[in-house]
Formats: structure tokens, sequence, C-alpha cells
């Protein structure tokens, strides 16, 4: 109070510069409940008017216009005023020294609000300034707390009261500081807003043991009954403190386990488990667990918790142990190389405990064994026999893993031996065989017809055939005129790839089947001759009895050769068709029919031929003898 009765003296010689209606109060007023509070106020109107009958003063709460019908705190021209007012506001400063000073006592928390001041000089002259006061009542003191208490950190909070009421000044103390830590105390007195406040300020060092403790102000008037308390809750920050986790262990694999960690901070931190550098899981809280089902190979490593509140961070790991056998193992991926170049194949798994590592082709054993986790295998100057699956065989006491990788060679064509012509009954077949990667393209070149065959033409059949890096190229020749003068087949074969190009001249081979043909037939033909001899021997023999002359050398007693000539088959049903039923001599054919028919014959010279009874003897047109032969 002291303030004030320094303060109002001044307001009121402030001269009436502008000549305007103007107010000043104070923007923001408080007071303790069931106390009292002054608002200070002085006014000011313009200088021509001429006061006639005197100056009124009335306070509004809460809006300033009077339509708008708000409750009247003070009227000087009566008593009337609002139910909650009753009794309790009084104009304590001289309207006609322009203070209109208010005094509100025994307040509550629901005169908390805004109050304006309405002038009336007479007539006309009636004016509510718009300015206006806002007044809170507290029912306990306003303590000052940072937004943050970091623990370790210098830490001050303030107590306020207000001193607003010039029957009461008030008195404060803090509460529950014996457990501080060499606690320091403070006051002032502060106009703030040209009102008067009573501040006790409370300085100390949190530490993280604080955290959660109380603190109080206490606000008093001395010989009264009013006392007014505040209490708070320290919230003080820390960093995590301690990281706890499980001890490190070793598990199978396939089982379960569950990692646990504690934290102690303030505020709880986010905890992360991390594997690795790969985060498995997160909570904001003082505890996090990380359940790892079925577990693999994969699973195994650190596993460290990771505690941040934003005020630091703190971690703790431990080692998780799998027992398990060795992995599928990581090696090249397929390779496709040049013949003569050299590679490395490398191969590389894990295993507990640690596996062996063996290098198979096509499932024959290369390369040495290794009893580690990295094997490396040097294949030098590949042929294209190194063409093939290379695989790598990891094994420990707990089981066994491979895997595999292909190599492929490539190289230029290469003819094979099984390339040639041989002679069919079509006529000329020639066959050219190549191997080589890429796969060979072929075709064939007839030089003498300047033709390089690759297709179907009305002359060849054309044919090709691949078989992974073998092809198959196959042309035959209808007309056998593609000989040379020497019986020879003039029929190039060219193979090509990506690495090279060759032709080559395809001799001709007779087939064995073919040549086993001719050798049969020409058997059978001597075989056939032999046969008719005999059988036409036999018949003249039977002849020259029938005559008499059994015993006769025939070619001393013939005087004049006769040709006579007999047709044998083979099948003795056709030869009785060349004969008729009543014997007379039938023509056999020409010699074309006989080739058709597949028939032998023999030419006989009879000597001095004679004719038997019944038989026929003469001489020809020619001059010839003959005799006839018939069959009964």
């Amino acid at each position: 109070m002291w303030c004030l009765e320094l303060l109002l003296p001044l307001l009121l010689i402030i001269k009436d510069v502008s000549g305007q209606w103007n107010v000043w109060i104070p923007r923001d007023i408080s007071a303790m409940t069931n106390s009292c509070v002054v608002i200070p106020c002085t006014f000011m109107y313009p200088s021509g008017i001429r006061l006639h009958y005197g100056i009124h003063g009335i306070w509004y709460f809460g809006q300033p216009y009077p339509q708008l019908f708000p409750p009247v705190v003070f009227k000087t021209r009566t008593d009337i005023v609002h139910e909650s007012y009753q009794g309790r506001t009084k104009l304590i400063g001289d309207l006609h020294q322009r203070n209109c000073t208010l005094l509100i006592s025994n307040i509550g928390t629901e005169h908390s609000g805004r109050y304006y001041f309405r002038a009336d000089l007479g007539g006309a002259n009636i004016y509510t300034y718009p300015d206006f006061s806002e007044l809170k009542v507290l029912d306990q003191p306003n303590i000052d707390i940072p937004e943050e208490i970091v623990a370790d950190e210098n830490l001050e909070l303030t107590c306020y009261a207000p001193d607003n009421c010039p029957e009461n000044s008030p008195e404060i103390q803090w509460m529950y500081t014996d457990y501080l830590p060499e606690p320091e105390y403070t006051s002032d007195y502060v106009a703030e807003s040209n009102t008067a406040v009573l501040s006790s300020t409370l300085t100390f060092t949190p530490r993280p043991m604080h955290n959660g403790q109380l603190l109080g102000c206490r606000v008093s008037y001395p010989n009264t009954t009013l006392v007014y308390e505040r209490l708070i809750s320290l919230d003080v920050k820390y960093a995590p403190r301690s990281v706890w986790v499980n001890v490190s262990a070793e598990v199978m694999e396939g089982s379960s386990v569950t990692l646990h960690c504690e934290v102690d901070s303030n505020p709880p931190p986010r905890i992360s488990w991390l594997f690795g550098d790969q985060e498995q899981l997160w909570d904001t809280a003082s505890n996090a667990s990380l359940s790892l089902e079925d577990l693999t190979p994969s699973q195994e490593g650190i596993y460290t918790c990771v505690g941040d509140n934003g005020y630091g961070v703190m971690n703790t790991s431990m080692y998780l142990a799998v027992l398990y056998p060795p992995s599928e193992p990581v090696v090249n991926g397929s390779l496709t190389i040049l013949e003569g170049s050299s590679i490395s194949l490398q191969c590389s798994t894990q295993g507990n405990p640690t596996p062996t590592l063996t290098w198979l082709k096509d499932g024959e054993l290369v390369g040495t064994i290794t009893a580690a986790e990295v094997s490396v295998l040097e294949l030098l100057k590949l042929t294209p026999q190194g063409d093939g699956q290379y695989r790598c065989l990891a094994e420990n006491e707990h089981g066994r893993a491979s895997s595999s990788l292909n190599i492929t060679v490539e190289y230029a064509p290469v003819l094979l031996d099984e390339s040639k012509c041989t002679v069919v009954r079509e006529g000329v077949q020639c066959v050219c065989m190549a191997t080589g990667n890429p796969a060979p393209i072929i075709e064939f070149y007839l030089p003498d017809k300047n033709i390089t065959v690759n297709d179907t033409d009305g002359r060849y059949n054309y044919y090709t055939h691949t078989d992974g890096h073998t092809s198959t190229g196959m042309i035959k020749l209808r007309e056998k005129g593609e000989r040379l003068g020497n019986g020879a087949v003039n029929v190039h074969c060219s193979i090509s790839n990506t690495y090279g190009s060759e032709s080559f001249h395809l001799e001709l081979q007779q087939e064995k089947k073919y040549m086993m043909a001719v050798i049969v037939g020409t058997i059978g033909g001597v075989a056939v001759i032999a046969f008719i001899i005999a059988a036409v021997r036999y018949v003249g023999h039977n002849n020259k009895k029938e005559n008499g002359n059994p015993g006769q050398d025939l070619v001393s007693k013939l005087e004049n050769p006769a040709l006579y000539y007999s047709t044998v088959k083979k099948d003795k049903q056709c030869l009785r068709k060349k004969v008729g039923e009543d014997g007379d001599y039938q023509p056999v054919g020409s010699m074309a029919d006989l080739e058709r028919q597949e028939l032998n014959y023999a030419a006989l010279e009879f000597l001095g031929g004679r004719s038997r009874d019944g038989g026929t003897s003469g001489r020809g047109d020619d001059g010839s003898d003959y005799t006839e032969i018939k069959a009964k």
C-alpha cells in the first residue's frame, strides 16, 4: 500500500494536454480471496466542459456499455448495486480531483473479471472509458516454476503474494525444505502494473533423488486467520543413470529367449533394442523386453539396449550365442568365361562351431578341405572340360549345408569325327557335327554350284538340331551328280560362333549296311547262276539217254551247233505258268521282262541234236540246226 499512497498524488497532477476523454487504471491486478483490493483510477475530460451539477461516477463489471445492462459495482448517485457487491465496494478517490479509485472488500473468486469506469458530468457529458482493469482473485499463492528443472543445474523458485489491500500486508514462508541441499531465501517487493506484489525466492541445486519431492509456499496475513498454501512436486529431469539387461547367454537354434532392459531416467526414455545397428523394438517406458522366438543362426550376435530421454543417452550390451549347423554358404554367382581364362571362386558361411568347407565339381572333390568360414578355389586356364557345376559344402557337428554355381566356358567351334558323307538309297547324305559355346551355326556349301544351303530346297533336304553345346546339320543330295570325277562328293561344311569359324570338306564314306547289301547280292547272284548251269546239264543228260546215245560223246558226233535256251525261275510255280497245258512252247519274253522279274538265264549249245519221238528238229531259215525241248 505504500506504493499507492505515493502514486495517487502523481496521478492527480497529470495535465489534460489533449483535452480528450482519458482514463488510467492498471491493466492487471490481483488479490487473495476473502481479503480486499484497491483498484487505482484517475480520469480526464475535455477542459471546455462546465460542471453545473458536479461529477458523478459509475463502475461496471464485465461490459462498458449500459445498454448491455452490465452489473453495477458502484454508483455515486445511489446505493443500488449488483447484489454480489452489496456492502463490499467503496469509492475512496475524490471525483472532483479526477480520482476514481475503488475499494472492494471480502472478495471472492466470482469477482474475477474486467472493471470499467463511467464519468457523468451532467447533461450529455456522460462517457464510459473503454480501458479496463482485470482483477484476478487467487485462492492460493503463485509459484513461478521454470519450464524445466534439470538435475545438477541451479534452480530458482519464486512465490508471489499480492499486496493490494491497505488493511493487511502478507508474509511468505517456504515449506518442506529440510531435505534440500543448502537452500537460500531472498525476498522482494515488486510493483508490477502499478500494483504491489510481495515475493520470496528459493534457490538450490536439485539432484535426481529430489525428483517427485514436495515443496510448499505459505502466505499469511498477520492478525487474521487468512492463510494460503500451495504445494508442488518437483519434476527433476535427469539423463539415464543406469541400464540393466540380461547377462550374455548361449542357446540352441530353434529355442526362444526374452531379453529384458530397465532404464532409470526422467522423463522415461525411449528404449531401443538393437541387433547390430538394426533396431528390433522400441518403447517409451522405464523398461522394455525383446522376445525372440524360434532362434536362427542369423540372430546370433550383440544385442544392445539404448535409453535416450533427450537429457542423455546410456546403453548396455549383451552377447547372444546360438549353436547351429552351418548356414547356407555364400558363393560367387554363376559365371560365363572364355576358354583359357582363370578365376577365383569364394565360399563363406557361418556356423557354431566353425565348419569345414569342401569344393566339389560335378560331385568330385576339387581343391582342399578348409576348416574356416571362408574358402577360395583357384581355377587356372580353364578348358571346356572345366564347364560344370561347382558346389561348396559346409559341415560341422550340427549339420551341413551347400551352395552351387555354374561355370560356363565359351570356346570356338570344333568339328567332330562324326562329320561325313555317306551313300544312301535316296542319294548322298552329308552330316556335319560340331561343338562350341555358344552352340555353332552349321551351313553347307556346294562349290560346284556356288550354293550355300541353310534352308529347305527342292533338291536338298536340310535339317539342323542343337543339343547343349553340340550342333548337328544334315543335308540329303537327291541328285548324285554332285560327285567329283573321282567319285568323291564335293560338299563343304561351315561351322561358326562368336569366337570363330571354319570350313571343312566332307569325305564320302560307304555305309556298312549298303556295302553288306552289295556283297550279299553278289554272292547270291553267283549261287543262282551255278544252280541254273547244273539244272541245264541235268536236262541235257536225260535227253541223250532217250535218243539211244547215252554213252557217246556229244561233241564228236554233232555236226552243226544249234542254240537253245531255257529259262529257269526261282519259283517253280512261275515256271509252270510259262508252259501251256497242252505242252506247246510258250515265249518267255524279252530280256527287259526278265530283268523286272529278277530271272536268271543260261545259253546252251547242242551239237548234232536229234529229235526224240514226238519231238521236233530241223534247220532254221538262217541255216542253223535246232532241237526243240518240250516240257511234259
